[in-house]
């Protein structure tokens, strides 16, 4: 397979935004004429999550992924600045960008996952005419178990907001210790044990991404988990006027089925779909069901996305 084109854009504050073209075998000028899909993952999230997707969408499309700051080639914030809307910021300016690189005109579809719903529903409210239409996966428009009875405890929120906080700043301390754990081979058979990963879920891969997330900059994770405790989107549901396909997992530990149940039930005209034997890892468990319900969508929308104009990328730079 041919290697991703990685190119980089600066953010408002500076810091390296990285993200990369899917070429499928092809050259940039030929990918070029392909509409847009833009891919935004969840936190923590790993490249590999996207694989499944990204061969069967990449011959017809112009496939591009990108990283949150913090997360995998994306530098740090320069700022320190993790919240959910500098998140939506950075990925305009990869939107921007890619628009820039290529000759279809067609609004760019997007697709998100867990995190990067409240993300991709921040960019809507700030951007909507670079929406021609959205996949949903497994994650909510507020915080994770926005709609928990939990939450509806007096006190509940600011005592998680006191626990992350620690969290956070006890986290980068113990950055060998959490490094050593995610590379141990129990942490597979733990995690499906309390129901965190469904039957059918991979080893290698998730293993891939247990050891990624012990990588990472904790500073940047922990900012990043706190962001997401105050994620606020719902209010973008109702005025969302895109094809819009919600994928719930069967069974899902991080998003609860009432979150993703808000996004059906306030998105006008929403596609619905909830895969068996899932759980959060659903992009890789039925990696083949999902592909299949998104091109079902994308060739719906296709031929009626409306064009766009594209405007001077801010910042945009290829890796030498």
């Amino acid at each position: 397979m041919t290697a991703p084109l990685l190119r980089y854009v600066d953010a408002a504050d500076g810091t390296r935004i990285a993200w990369q073209t899917h070429l499928a075998g092809a050259n940039e000028e030929a990918v070029g004429t392909r509409p847009l899909v833009v891919l935004t993952n969840g936190l923590s999230t790993t490249e590999n999550f996207w694989d499944g997707l990204i061969a069967p969408l990449a011959s017809a499309y112009r496939v591009v992924h990108w990283s949150y700051r913090g997360h995998s080639k994306s530098e740090c914030a320069r700022s320190g600045d993790y919240a959910i809307a500098t998140h939506a910021d950075d990925l305009a300016r990869v939107t921007e960008a890619a628009i820039a690189r290529g000759t279809n005109t067609a609004t760019p579809v997007h697709v998100a996952f867990s995190m990067g719903v409240t993300v991709l529903l921040e960019f809507y409210r700030r951007r909507p005419d670079r929406v021609a239409a959205m996949v949903l996966i497994a994650g909510g428009a507020d915080q994770p178990r926005a709609s928990s009875a939990l939450f509806r405890v007096p006190l509940a929120r600011p005592a998680l907001r006191v626990a992350l906080r620690a969290a956070a700043r006890v986290a980068p301390r113990a950055t060998g210790i959490l490094r050593r754990a995610s590379s141990s081979k129990a942490i597979f058979p733990i995690a499906r044990a309390v129901g965190a990963l469904g039957p059918d879920a991979p080893r290698e891969p998730m293993e891939h991404f247990f050891r990624a997330l012990g990588a990472m900059d904790m500073r940047a994770y922990w900012a990043s988990v706190r962001s997401l405790a105050e994620a606020h989107a719902s209010d973008v549901l109702p005025t969302v006027k895109v094809p819009v396909l919600v994928i719930a997992p069967a069974s899902d530990v991080l998003a609860s089925r009432r979150d993703l149940e808000i996004l059906r039930d306030s998105i006008p005209g929403v596609r619905w779909l909830e895969v068996p034997n899932t759980s959060h890892a659903i992009l890789l468990e039925a990696a083949d069901v999902v592909a299949a319900a998104v091109r079902e969508l994308f060739a719906a929308v296709r031929s009626q996305a409306p064009r766009v104009q594209p405007q001077e990328p801010l910042g945009s730079r290829q890796e030498p």
